[in-house]
């Protein structure tokens, strides 16, 4: 596996794959890598013929009072979990690399990061839409590969790749989730082992308000239900549990074909998303 940390390396690279006419797939990673990540990996090598994975901790997308300085790096594990599973190229940019002294741009995407996360951390949507437009230009890939657990960030890229005729197919692929239910996160490593306990309710929660309602109960009633049973079941505060359509993410107030149940809430210094 071949790790790039210049920008300039990274075009010869790119180059020297589109000279052999190959598809090239991005996995765009924070690092602390686990068996979500690596499903995603899978996909973009089912997909594409060269996949390069990104490791980047994007200090844009994180507020002053957030978790930048604990978010999990764990970059010799990565590295073997990477080589073992065959990518060929790891992405791996120093924050200086990415934004050069001078840089000044913002891309924003108008109203959808305005609910939801965005709500709950002003600014951090601008961070991502800024990163991935950068990694897009700089791999330049024909599909990159996302999770669905961060529905709402998935959502923004498809319409960021939409309205900037990046022409990438966007691929999402469904929450990874460990036995008991909570979905796989890098940040599920800062948890305690009393937190760790606590924190399947958030998926269980959900899953409640499913099924309330698909018996065709109250929304209302299903989303106060989760956000209760969540600050009964140990969760410091619940940014939001919420019934949107999946593309635009509007509230929803009874059942749809593509409505998703949403919640973010957070159990110690930990914010949890589902």
């Amino acid at each position: 596996m071949q790790t790039i940390d210049k920008v300039n390396a990274l075009k010869t690279k790119i180059a020297a794959i589109r000279a052999t006419g190959k598809r090239i797939a991005l996995v765009p990673t924070m690092g602390a890598l686990h068996d979500g990540h690596l499903a995603l990996v899978e996909e973009a090598q089912r997909r594409a013929d060269s996949v390069i994975v990104s490791i980047f901790v994007n200090p844009k997308q994180f507020g002053p009072n957030e978790d930048l300085d604990a978010y999990p790096r764990t970059l010799e594990a990565d590295r073997a979990k990477l080589l073992a599973a065959g990518v060929e190229s790891l992405w791996l940019p120093s924050v200086a690399e990415m934004y050069p002294p001078g840089f000044a741009t913002v891309i924003t995407v108008a109203d959808l990061p305005n609910r939801l996360c965005g709500a709950a951390r002003p600014g951090h949507f601008d961070g991502v839409t800024t990163v991935v437009s950068k990694l897009f230009n700089q791999v330049r890939p024909d599909i990159a590969v996302f999770g669905e657990k961060d529905w709402q960030q998935l959502a923004i890229i498809q319409r960021l790749t939409i309205d900037l005729d990046f022409g990438i197919e966007i691929i999402g692929l469904p929450t990874r989730r460990a036995e008991d239910g909570l979905a796989l996160s890098s940040r599920n490593a800062n948890l305690s082992a009393k937190e760790r306990v606590v924190a399947v309710a958030l998926p269980r929660a959900l899953l409640r308000a499913k099924a309330v309602i698909e018996a065709g109960q109250p929304v209302s009633l299903a989303l106060q239900s989760a956000q209760a049973s969540l600050i009964a079941a140990g969760f410091h505060t619940v940014d939001y549990v919420a019934y949107v359509d999946a593309k635009s993410l509007e509230p929803l107030f009874e059942q749809g074909a593509e409505g998703r149940l949403l919640a973010a809430a957070k159990l110690g210094k930990t914010r949890l998303i589902d």
